[in-house]
């Protein structure tokens, strides 16, 4: 005996049905994405989701259904999928700014108790700051740091990859390198 589906896939626009087909068959789309696209093309081929579970190469059904459901709330946009678990990133792009900000700032002395900016700090200034961040940690500052480019250098600073300060008879430049974020990978 069948059971009747909750929420059956609804009728594929041809937009959708050529987007979903060229996904099917990409070799360099990610493996989860050519799935799920199989696993949508086979239901709206008629096939359970069962069957277009094991078209695209899963194994349980329920996630073929999970699929389309999403599929029929979001449309294309099931394709990708979502957070996988663990803890939500609790930092987006304003308070990553932030933090390149503070970090880019030439430390006060007097205010910010040093000549050179530390993960500590900068994790202290931070905290501190009116418009701060009040719970952020080192690891959180070390990989913001990190990901846009700063390298922790022998002179106990952060510098970004690629700028330096050089002396010249006008005064001191800053002069950067156009092949650093080659170079970097």
């Amino acid at each position: 005996m069948t059971y009747r589906k909750v929420d059956p896939l609804r009728a594929l626009t041809d937009e959708e049905r050529a987007v979903l087909t060229q996904i099917s068959r990409s070799a360099s789309e990610p493996a989860s994405h050519v799935a799920r696209a199989q696993a949508l093309l086979a239901v709206a081929g008629g096939k359970n989701y069962t069957e277009a579970a094991r078209a695209a190469g899963r194994r349980a059904g329920d996630a073929v259904a999970q699929l389309v459901s999403r599929f029929n709330r979001e449309g294309l946009a099931a394709i990708a999928p979502r957070h996988g678990g663990g803890a939500q990133p609790i930092y987006g792009s304003a308070e990553r700014e932030r933090i390149l900000k503070e970090a880019r700032r030439t430390p006060d002395r007097e205010r910010d108790g040093t000549a050179t900016w530390s993960l500590n700090t900068l994790q202290r200034a931070l905290r501190h700051a009116p418009d701060g961040l009040p719970h952020v940690s080192t690891y959180t500052i070390f990989m913001v740091l990190h990901e846009a480019g700063f390298t922790w250098q022998a002179s106990q600073t952060w510098c970004e990859t690629g700028k330096v300060k050089r002396k010249r008879k006008s005064g001191v430049v800053d002069v950067s390198d156009p092949d650093a974020e080659p170079k970097k990978s």
